[in-house]
């Protein structure tokens, strides 16, 4: 299997996944304080939205990879 094959399928399961979820969060910490035996940090919960146009141009970007002959030389 070819390597544009290979991403190919990667793409069209990263536009799947990109279509379905829509967005995805994680954890940023933002403030650390350290007072004798006291420790504080400030953790702040961020979202990201995926453009459904993005997901969308991975699936049919990946399908056209995978359709693509292959050279041979």
């Amino acid at each position: 299997m070819g390597v544009l094959k290979i991403v190919g399928i990667v793409l069209i399961v990263a536009g799947a996944a990109a279509l379905s979820y829509k967005q995805f969060s994680y954890t940023k910490e933002t403030h650390d304080a350290d007072l004798g035996a006291l420790h504080l940090s400030v953790k702040e919960k961020e979202s990201v939205a995926i453009p459904a146009w993005l997901g969308g141009g991975a699936v049919v970007l990946g399908i056209v990879l995978l359709v693509l002959p292959s050279r041979k030389s």
